[in-house]
């Protein structure tokens, strides 16, 4: 009876200890490549998107828009399109226009295993006055959980999925393959409990500011973790531990959810946010990012149902719809004020000089009565 009660105890611990956690990469940036480009109609312009997350918010448009306006409410996860949000106090018209985001490229000779590829890289411009101030990082849009997986054609229009697609049980923005093995991420995980820890992979500059991971759940509440500071040079970790996390299976408290139409809980990638404190240094902020990672408790054990829910009640579809349908309203608006925004820009460089052609302005003609009333002193010189 003894030793039953020993070996119940130490099977315990170790499924305390081991079950529970689960890695998976949340979001990776160098997987967001321009691979994809949409042209601008009447000019030479061409906008680079990433294929795998781009988006058509041209769905939700009205009549009142031609087809070519429409083609550029298309939209990625391209590091091009993300966005420094600065906070009211640091936002002037210099910081405003200069603070983006941009693919950075890792040098080939780099000693990182993502040499060659595409980081994210950000410059923000914070005010030099003795101010607290921050800015947060954050995607062109809300990323959707339950977007189809399926592909995009040259012209970035989403196909309908295919039966292989619809097989796989897995939605646009999920990794390709089993998260734990480094698939590309892009930006949601699902079935995820209690998060255990967060990690960022960064490349500091030696600022002092400090870093926090913008995360969302499934009730969309959005939480910020702190992540350390940037006062270091080179690449490092930066690892977020649950304070909370409890590792003892008896002492945890059970809570049981309904699964459907809840759904599976889920967590996706907000943004970053970097806060810079009023006694330290203001001005330029240069920051690289590469991927960010969770380690977290599985909410269901197993995610295979005999019944297709969703098939049969398309609840969550539904309600999923309604919010993308909100969602494609604004932020199609939106890129389309930016397309007539860039169509009514100045593009003149000069004025066009009232002259006649081949004629000569005042200006060089004063330059030549120099030269000469110069060259006759010279003369006198001699």
């Amino acid at each position: 009876m003894k030793k039953t009660l020993v070996l119940s105890a130490a099977i315990a611990a170790l499924f305390g200890a081991s079950a529970f956690a689960t890695e998976a990469t949340l979001i990776d940036f160098t997987t967001l490549e321009g691979d994809l480009s949409i042209k601008v109609p009447d000019s030479d312009v061409e906008i680079p998107q990433n294929s795998r997350t781009v988006m058509d918010y041209g769905r939700a448009a009205g009549a009142s828009y031609s087809e070519e306006q429409k083609d550029l409410m298309k939209t990625s996860l391209y590091l091009g399109e993300w966005e420094v949000v600065l906070n009211s106090s640091a936002r002037n018209v210099t910081s405003v226009s200069q603070s983006v985001v941009v693919p950075a490229p890792v040098k080939e000779s780099a000693k990182v295993p993502f040499a060659g590829k595409d980081v994210m890289g950000v410059h923000a411009i914070f005010p030099a006055g003795a101010f607290n101030a921050n800015c947060k990082i954050v995607p062109p849009f809300d990323i959707p959980v339950y977007e189809p997986l399926s592909t995009a054609d040259e012209n970035g229009n989403r196909q309908p999925s295919d039966e292989e697609q619809k097989a796989s049980g897995r939605y646009l923005f999920e990794a390709d393959g089993d998260e734990t093995q480094g698939s590309p991420a892009y930006g949601v995980v699902r079935n995820v409990g209690t998060l255990k820890s967060v990690a960022v992979t960064t490349m500091g500059m030696n600022y002092p500011h400090a870093l926090y991971v913008l995360l969302k759940d499934n009730d969309n509440v959005e939480r910020r973790y702190f992540m350390g500071y940037l006062g270091f040079d080179g690449w490092k970790t930066l690892t977020w531990n649950n304070p909370d996390y409890i590792t003892e299976v008896r002492t945890r408290e059970i809570r049981v959810y309904p699964i459907y139409p809840r759904g599976l809980p889920f967590v996706k990638f907000a943004g970053f946010q970097v806060v810079r404190d009023a006694s330290h240094i203001g001005n330029d902020f240069i920051g690289y990012f590469k991927d960010v990672k969770i380690i977290y408790d599985k909410a269901v054990l197993t995610t295979e149902r005999d019944i297709a829910d969703e098939d049969l009640w398309g609840i969550v579809n539904t309600r999923e719809r309604a919010k993308q349908a909100i969602e494609f309203s604004r932020f199609g608006n939106k890129q389309v004020n930016r397309y007539l925004e860039k169509a009514k820009m100045a593009t003149e460089e000069q004025f066009t000089s009232s002259l006649d052609e081949g004629s000569s302005s005042n200006a060089q003609q004063n330059g030549g009565q120099a030269a000469n009333v110069q060259a006759e002193a010279d003369m006198q010189a001699e």
